[in-house]
């Protein structure tokens, strides 16, 4: 039995054919993860909700940012320029698909709770039980029956510092941001949206969130996507590997063995232009 963690597929489902095909995967022994941005850019969305749901046990998400636009599109959010949803969005089965989707989780742990799945980030304050537990606050509201107001509220950058204190709406805002969008951080935990390019290009004071001195999750194993342009994938000083790399802008869509740390990838057409 292996686990094999894959980078963002972002609709790119002839790439991840071909990728479990490379590697062997064997979905009646092995488990599939998957770092989030299942759909959108790319131009498979509703193929790829598919096999992924229908894999069933044999393969866990998390949800990343394209994920949880998809379902706010679904529920009144204007679509962007480069949206690739349409399809999924006029299929005869969006709605149980939507469904199972939202009921993913933000993050994703080994059973041994040294290796945790995340899409994208945490701030430097968070230990992994904190990210546990901020986790499950957005994941019960996404399960529950105040969802869509969640996605109409979630979009926005502040606040931008955590505090414990943070309540409602603010609270679940800054948890979904850390998840799903944090690339950038100060020393002192300000989270910064914006930047998206490789460490080195950003501005002065800034920090790859796992880069931050005393960062309380650096004992835990981090398998993360969303940072195409990281230009690395395993950062052992750090013990974290970014799995996004690039399959959406044409570079290539790679898998990470857990067992033993060997990495995969395929290339991958261009099916978008970089933002």
């Amino acid at each position: 039995m292996a686990t094999f963690i894959v980078g963002d597929v972002q609709a790119c489902l002839d790439p991840l054919r071909r990728l479990l095909d490379q590697v062997g995967f064997d979905p009646a022994g092995d488990r599939l993860w998957l770092v989030g941005d299942l759909v959108n850019r790319g131009p498979h969305s509703l193929q790829t909700l598919r096999f992924v749901r229908g894999l069933g046990s044999s393969a866990a998400t998390v949800l990343g940012n394209h994920d949880l636009h998809l379902l706010a599109v679904a529920h009144g959010r204007r679509k962007g320029r480069l949206d690739t949803l349409d399809e999924l969005l006029a299929a005869p089965d969006r709605d149980e698909l939507l469904d199972w989707l939202r009921r993913q989780p933000l993050l994703h742990e080994a059973p041994s709770g040294a290796v945790a799945m995340i899409h994208a980030g945490l701030p430097p304050q968070w230990d992994l039980a904190t990210a546990r537990r901020c986790a499950e606050e957005v994941q019960a509201v996404l399960r529950g029956d105040g969802w869509t107001e969640l996605l109409a509220q979630m979009y926005g950058d502040e606040p931008d510092t955590w505090d414990e204190g943070l309540a409602g709406m603010p609270r679940l805002r800054f948890i979904i941001n850390c998840f799903t969008r944090l690339r950038f951080c100060t020393a002192g935990g300000r989270i910064e949206l914006h930047s998206k390019g490789a460490p080195g290009s950003q501005p002065a004071g800034l920090l790859p969130w796992f880069a931050v001195p005393g960062r309380r999750s650096a004992q835990t194993t981090l398998l993360f996507g969303h940072w195409s342009t990281l230009g690395q994938v395993h950062w052992p000083e750090y013990r974290v590997y970014g799995l996004d790399t690039g399959a959406v802008w044409g570079a290539r869509l790679t898998a990470l063995r857990l067992e033993d740390g060997t990495l995969s990838s395929v290339p991958s057409p261009a099916y978008s232009p970089i933002e």
